[in-house]
């Protein structure tokens, strides 16, 4: 007569290799789950900078350049040849290192008295939240 326990010990690891298979699957998904948060919260961070530095931009002058360099001064910011910028951490702390990079910049206008600005932010050559400002100044009357 022959023994069960070599059937019966097969049966244990089929059922051993069905439950690491599950379990690897659903790592996978909890994984993924938290890359796609995380990627949320940078998008949420991301606006949040956004509006603010356009918020502060309209508010900051008639003129492109004369409003991206107050707003550069407001917001503590770099601001040079037109451009205003600013480099923020994995923490979103300005300053502390280059993980991600807040930069507004005029954009070209058709249209006489029509300010426009780009504020984006950026991680690495990713962009992640990206505005379009557009403001009236002064119109110069033509002679």
């Amino acid at each position: 007569m022959r023994s069960k326990a070599p059937l019966s010990l097969m049966e244990q690891m089929v059922m051993l290799l069905v439950f690491a298979l599950a379990a690897a699957l659903c790592l996978q998904a909890f994984v993924k789950s938290d890359q796609i948060s995380r990627r949320g919260d940078q998008r949420a961070q991301a606006a949040v900078l956004c509006q603010t530095a356009a918020e502060v931009i309209r508010s900051s002058g008639t003129q492109t350049q004369e409003a991206l360099s107050a707003a550069a001064e407001q917001l503590g910011c770099q601001y040079d040849e037109g451009m205003l910028w600013e480099d923020y951490d994995e923490d979103w702390n300005p300053n502390g290192g280059s993980v991600y990079r807040l930069t507004a910049q005029e954009v070209s206008s058709e249209v006489s008295g029509l300010n426009q600005v780009r504020v984006a932010v950026e991680q690495e050559d990713t962009v992640l939240f990206e505005l379009q400002l557009a403001w009236q100044g002064e119109v110069t009357p033509h002679e």
